[in-house]
C-alpha cells in the first residue's frame, strides 16, 4: 500500500468497517501516524472502537486518530455559510425566496455527497504532514462510486457558475463606470466561495487520482462477488487505483460439522471462481473468527491477517 490514502469499501454487511479499522490499527502499529475516517452513515466505527467519535479527530492510540463525518451536519454548515453570503448581496425583500431555494437545495440529490467531500478534502490535506496514512471506511459500493465521481461532476458545474458570476460581475462594474460611480472594490463573496470550492475540488480530484487506492471487501457469496467484479472496473474508470481485494469470513479448515462442511465446499467453489475472474489482482483471504469482531482481541487477529497489505510487505 504505497499510496498514503486508502479507501475501504464493498457491499453492505461484508465487514468493511472491521477491515478498515484493523488496517488502521496495523498501520499505526507499524509506526505510521494514521487517521481512520468513517463516511458510512451507519457510524459503526464508534461501536467497534468502543469510543464516541465526532467530526474532529480524537486520539485512539499513540499513532492512531479517528473521526466520523456526519454528512447531514456538514451540509447544514455549508448551506448556512452560502445563505449568509447571498443575504449580503440581495435585497431584504427577496431573502425569503433565496432561503426557500437553499432549503430545497439542501434536500436535493448530491448535497450530502458534496458536503462530505468538502470535509474529506480538509482531512486529506493533513496527509502528508500531521498523518502518514489515512484510511477511509466508506458507505456501500454504489454510494462510494457516486461519492468518488462527485469531484469531477461538481467541478464542471462550479466552473459554469463561476463563468456566469464573472460575467454578471463584469457587467456590474461596466455599468458603475458608465454611471460615473466609484467601482465597488469589495470582493464578491459568492464568486470568492465558488472559486475557492473549485480549487479545493481540483486538488481533491488530484489526490484521489495520484495518492489514493481502493481496497475492496467481499465475502465468498454470489451477490457480493458479482457486485465486486462489476465495481472494480468502475472505480478504475473513475481514475482510482484498485489495490487489494479482501475476501472476508472464509471458513477455516478446522470448522467441523456437516453444515459447515457444506458451506466450506460452497465457499471453495466461489474462491476458485474469484481467483479466476480477478486474475492479476491481489487477493487476501481472511478467516472467519468463531465470534463477532467486536473486541480489541478479535480486531488484533484480523489486524494480523491484514499485515500483507502494509507497505513493508510489498
Amino acid at each position: 500500500m504505497s499510496r498514503p490514502i486508502a479507501f475501504v469499501g464493498g457491499k453492505g454487511g461484508v465487514g468493511k468497517t472491521t477491515v478498515a479499522t484493523a488496517l488502521s490499527l496495523a498501520l499505526a502499529a507499524s509506526g505510521a501516524r494514521t487517521l481512520l475516517v468513517s463516511t458510512d452513515p451507519a457510524h459503526s466505527t464508534s461501536d467497534l472502537l468502543g469510543t464516541t467519535l465526532g467530526p474532529d479527530p480524537i486520539r485512539i492510540g499513540e499513532t492512531l486518530d479517528a473521526v466520523e463525518i456526519d454528512a447531514e451536519q456538514q451540509a447544514d454548515h455549508y448551506v448556512a455559510a452560502v445563505r449568509a453570503d447571498v443575504h449580503r448581496l440581495v435585497a431584504p425583500a427577496v431573502r425569503d425566496t433565496v432561503d426557500r431555494h437553499l432549503d430545497l437545495a439542501r434536500r436535493g440529490a448530491g448535497t450530502l455527497e458534496s458536503a462530505l467531500l468538502d470535509r474529506l478534502a480538509d482531512l486529506l490535506a493533513a496527509c502528508p504532514g500531521e498523518y502518514d496514512r489515512i484510511v477511509i471506511d466508506t458507505a456501500p459500493t454504489g454510494h462510494t462510486l457516486r461519492l468518488l465521481a462527485m469531484p469531477e461532476l461538481v467541478t464542471g458545474w462550479i466552473e459554469g457558475l463561476v463563468r456566469q458570476r464573472e460575467k454578471v460581475h463584469g457587467v456590474d462594474r461596466m455599468l458603475r463606470n458608465m454611471a460615473g460611480r466609484e467601482p465597488d472594490h469589495e470582493d464578491d463573496p459568492v464568486l470568492t466561495r465558488l472559486r475557492r470550492q473549485r480549487t479545493r475540488l481540483r486538488e481533491l480530484r488530484r489526490r484521489l487520482t495520484d495518492d489514493a487506492v481502493f481496497h475492496a471487501v467481499l465475502i465468498p457469496e454470489r451477490l457480493p462477488i458479482e457486485e465486486t467484479v462489476r465495481a472494480l472496473p468502475a472505480f478504475e474508470a473513475a481514475g482510482l487505483t484498485v489495490g487489494t481485494v479482501v475476501v472476508n469470513r472464509v471458513l477455516p479448515a478446522e470448522a467441523d460439522g456437516g453444515f459447515l462442511a457444506a458451506r466450506r465446499e460452497q465457499q471453495e467453489i466461489y474462491l476458485h471462481e474469484l481467483r479466476e475472474r480477478l486474475r492479476g489482482r491481489r487477493l487476501i483471504e481472511v478467516a472467519q473468527q468463531p465470534r463477532d469482531v467486536t473486541t480489541r482481541g478479535a480486531l488484533a487477529e484480523l489486524q494480523r491477517q491484514l499485515i500483507p497489505m502494509l507497505p513493508a510487505a510489498h
